[in-house]
């Protein structure tokens, strides 16, 4: 235990702590030692029991709107982190779904240029008959023209 010494309503006064808790052990008193003079200030002398405690008074007040306070500011973050993590959760399944509809989309190509090249493919096919086929009717009809033909 550590002893220091802290001065209240100009009296002096020796208070025992844990060790490294001096310094704020005098700033605590300061503090205390500061509404006291406030409120002493403001209400005369009307003895020092009374000012004492209306001063614990004053502060317990303040420091049960600090916790309000506190308690607000909690519930707030936790407020923003349920939006957080609900528009968290609708952008991964916003990309999610994109992700789908662009595989969904890649797949309609492929089969699109599928479609395609079989369709060249069968366009060739019809043009290479469709040519030996007039190429015969040609033969058979004029057989001189054969040896121009080719």
């Amino acid at each position: 235990m550590a002893n220091v010494n802290i001065k209240f309503n100009n009296k002096d006064y020796l208070l025992s702590c844990d060790e490294g808790q001096e310094e704020n052990l005098k700033d605590l008193a300061s503090h205390l030692d500061t509404k006291y003079a406030e409120l002493k200030k403001n209400l005369g002398n009307i003895g020092e029991n009374k000012l004492l405690l209306i001063t614990a008074i004053k502060i317990i007040d303040d420091y049960f709107d600090l916790l309000k306070k506190v308690k607000s500011t909690k519930s707030d973050f936790q407020k923003l982190s349920d939006k957080f993590k609900e528009l968290r959760s609708l952008a991964i399944n916003y990309k999610d779904e994109k992700e789908l509809e662009i595989e969904k989309l890649k797949n309609e190509l492929d089969e699109f240029k599928a479609m395609a090249e079989k369709n060249k493919i069968s366009y060739e096919e019809t043009l290479e008959k469709t040519t030996k086929s007039i190429e015969k009717f040609i033969e058979s009809t004029h057989p001189e023209l054969e040896k121009n033909i080719q």
